[in-house]
């Protein structure tokens, strides 16, 4: 499953490399979009928490088509 998610404001190269390895990242205004393959839900939920340890507001969520 391939996933999108946006986040708040503009992630340092060094956070989004170090973070989320996983995931390809871009800046877009205002926000971090990363996109990457999610294996399952326990995988989901192992991001969702890096996110908010690192004190990031995720804006979206979203499943893309396969």
């Amino acid at each position: 499953m391939r996933y999108e998610i946006r986040v708040s404001g503009v992630l340092q190269e060094t956070t989004r490399q170090e973070g989320f390895p996983e995931l390809e990242s871009r800046t877009v205004p205002d926000q971090t979009l990363l996109v990457g393959d999610v294996v399952d839900e326990a995988h989901l939920f192992g991001l969702l928490n890096r996110f908010q340890a690192l004190g990031l507001t995720v804006t979206e969520l979203r499943r893309l088509p396969e």
